[in-house]
């Protein structure tokens, strides 16, 4: 996600709380869906689908945040 923030990326998630927070949330949702897809946990379609739109909200969030502190 975002390879051209990436030493950034590093940065922040030794040194920004809220940063790491939106970072780690996005990653575990990431994976709850894979585990849902591949009927490893329990989930429908419609969670799926809400789990991913929370996910992109997440992701706009740490985009922001990278071109904020990278301005």
């Amino acid at each position: 996600m975002f390879p051209e923030y990436r030493d950034l990326i590093t940065r922040l998630k030794g040194t920004d709380h809220h940063f790491t927070r939106l970072f780690d949330k996005h990653n575990e949702l990431d994976q709850t869906i894979k585990n849902m897809e591949a009927h490893i946990e329990p989930g429908t379609q419609l969670d799926i689908e809400r789990l991913k739109k929370e996910k992109l909200a997440l992701k706009d969030q740490i985009y922001a945040h990278l071109r904020q502190v990278s301005a």
